[in-house]
């Protein structure tokens, strides 16, 4: 999802109160995490974009992904747009799979994982440049997420990336239901 800078923060409040709410550094960000929004480059920007046809592909995979956590019997939890930290940034994922040993280590109840999920997928919407979510797949693995997804829905494409390679699958190689 593209992501725009953020101007202000909640509406009922006046403009010189607006801006002085939003966190000023990562560590306050980390702490206290604005919704909808992600840190990066020192800068709090909007996530933006996203449609009825977004929601549904990332519902979808919401899904997809839990049932087959359960039927594996992997333990762990999915999550979308739940906030993690990468290399200086904070990310949020539109599905991301937090396993056993991180909800050990961290627990459930923290305002952003202090590090990267093991497993992300991000899609691309209307408003989103394509250099920048290879980018944003680059840092997701750069902070040792194991697999990133993305997943194009005009094209009816997704690319799948490891530490060890990547996968092209078009709609004609992944099941249709």
């Amino acid at each position: 999802m593209a992501t725009a800078p953020v101007q202000v923060a909640p509406t009922d409040l006046p403009m010189e109160k607006r801006v002085s709410t939003l966190p000023k550094t990562l560590a306050d960000y980390l702490a206290n995490p604005v919704a909808q929004t992600e840190w990066v480059d020192g800068c709090i920007v909007e996530k933006v974009g996203q449609t009825l046809g977004y929601a549904k592909i990332q519902t979808r995979l919401l899904i997809r992904w839990a049932g087959y956590v359960e039927h594996q019997q992997l333990g762990g939890m999915v999550l979308v747009e739940a906030p993690c930290q990468t290399t200086g940034k904070v990310r949020r994922p539109d599905v991301a799979y937090l396993s056993p040993d991180l909800i050990q280590q961290f627990g459930e109840d923290i305002a952003t994982l202090l590090q990267s999920y093991p497993l992300v997928e991000e899609i691309f919407s209307p408003t989103d440049c394509g250099k920048d979510i290879f980018l944003k797949a680059q840092e997701y693995l750069s902070s040792d997420v194991l697999e990133v997804w993305l997943i194009f829905p005009r094209s009816k494409y997704v690319f799948i990336q490891t530490q060890d390679g990547h996968l092209w699958l078009a709609e004609q190689d992944t099941d249709k239901s």
